[in-house]
């Protein structure tokens, strides 16, 4: 298993983890929850983000992904 590909899957279930956060936001009554809920999916979007950025830096650099 390649760097990039368990990568991929972190992200996989990173998003997983954020659609989970989002819909507990969504469906708690009590407001601090749904606030912790909804800040915990927002802390996870931004994890995700870097480690898409990251993603694009291993793949460029590991030759499997390099075409020739």
């Amino acid at each position: 298993m390649t760097v990039g590909s368990q990568v991929q899957g972190l992200l996989i279930s990173l998003q997983s983890i954020d659609a989970i956060l989002s819909s507990l936001a969504i469906k708690t009554k009590e407001r601090e929850a749904s606030e912790a809920f909804h800040q915990g999916a927002l802390k996870t979007r931004k994890v995700i983000q870097e480690i898409q950025k990251r993603k694009g830096q291993i793949e460029f650099e590991e030759p499997q992904y390099q075409q020739t």
